[in-house]
């Protein structure tokens, strides 16, 4: 028993005496990623670009480097996939480098791109849309080898079972949906529901590993949970969706958990969301904020204090958190430089600069 309680404690993420041994290194990289976050100064030297070419050579000079070297004509949508294409490398360099628990944590973090990427697969089918085309639309950090598979489906009820056997997502489908679930009127249903499934998974499976890993990723998740119940609330009002439906919907989480949770699932206008999330400090800001400028939606405010939120996980050391914040960090910028892109090549100067910063 004692020679258990000993491994247990050598192998815990948050022990700060062993845990360089394995995850040393990739926190360092991890780390070495984060520093090359763009920042303030180069937003400013983008945002003065008059030209996508220029953009390109502002990029070329911070870790993004020849990313774009071999491609004559730019758009937004080819720097958008470029950056993403960058992205995705060095996150599965970390995964190709891991070992448990880091392996599996950096596993669940992929869960929510193929969650959407399941979606994707199931509306394109319903549509009768050609499965292989749409496993090329699908977000590489969703992909699993069943992939292939799937593409095999002709019809929404091989998918569902398809999904059943193959997928890491398997659990989600058997305790949340049935196969007559799966049809056109329910597909953000079906996904609002994988994701309530998903996030109470990663959240417990956070917890497990304990340490800063369960304090840092638990504060990050909570706050994941509180905006899909808000944005679930909001765009509920004027729709069929009833009272009931919709607290089905609401992850059983959260810093607005219970109490919020059940004002919110009463509430039938903003005024009324706005009271049930005022007892929160942190989202009665983020509400008056956007009622004081009104050139910032919501969904911006969110992605703000989302920022802020990433940025404090590196506050601290030892634990997983940071992989998540980085990757969330970087998908921030990605739609910064998307965002300058597209007022760059359509000449809308006058709002190039409604970005988010981060450093």
């Amino acid at each position: 028993m004692f020679d258990w309680f000993l491994r247990l404690w050598v192998l815990h993420p948050g022990n700060m005496a062993t845990f360089n041994v394995d995850d040393g290194y990739l926190e360092g990289l991890a780390r070495g990623y984060r520093s090359g976050i763009l920042k303030t100064t180069d937003y400013a030297n983008l945002t003065q670009c008059d030209i996508l070419d220029d953009m390109k050579l502002h990029l070329a000079q911070t870790d993004y480097g020849d990313f774009l070297a071999n491609e004559s004509k730019l758009t937004p949508t080819l720097i958008a996939e470029k950056c993403r294409e960058k992205l995705i490398n060095e996150f599965f360099h970390l995964r190709a480098h891991a070992v448990e628990p880091l392996a599996t944590f950096l596993d669940y973090i992929t869960y929510g791109y193929m969650i959407d990427n399941i979606v994707l697969l199931i509306t394109g089918t319903l549509h009768e849309r050609d499965t292989s085309e749409l496993i090329e639309k699908c977000h590489p950090l969703g992909m699993f080898d069943a992939m292939a598979t799937l593409s095999m489906s002709h019809n929404v009820s091989d998918l569902y079972h398809s999904v059943l056997v193959d997928t890491p997502l398997a659990p989600y489908f058997v305790n949340c949906l049935s196969e007559e679930d799966l049809d056109e009127m329910n597909i953000e249903l079906i996904r609002n529901t994988l994701f309530k499934a998903y996030l109470e998974d990663f959240y417990q499976y956070c917890q497990t590993l304990g340490g800063t890993t369960a304090e840092v990723m638990g504060d990050l998740l909570k706050f994941e949970a509180d905006r899909r119940s808000i944005t679930i609330t909001i765009n509920s009002f004027g729709t069929e969706l009833t009272k009931d439906d919709r607290e089905k919907l609401y992850p059983e989480m959260g810093f607005l958990y219970p109490e919020g949770i059940a004002r919110l699932s009463k509430s039938e206008d903003i005024e009324q969301v706005r009271a049930a999330i005022d007892y929160c400090g942190a989202y009665r800001n983020l509400f008056q904020e956007t009622s004081f400028n009104a050139d910032k939606s919501l969904e911006d405010a969110f992605f703000e204090y989302e920022v802020e939120l990433n940025k404090l996980a590196f506050e601290q050391q030892f634990h997983y958190g940071i992989y998540y914040a980085y990757l969330k960090l970087k998908e921030q910028e990605i739609r910064n430089i998307v965002w300058i892109s597209e007022c760059v090549a359509q000449n809308m100067k006058s709002q190039i600069n409604q970005y988010i910063p981060i450093f």
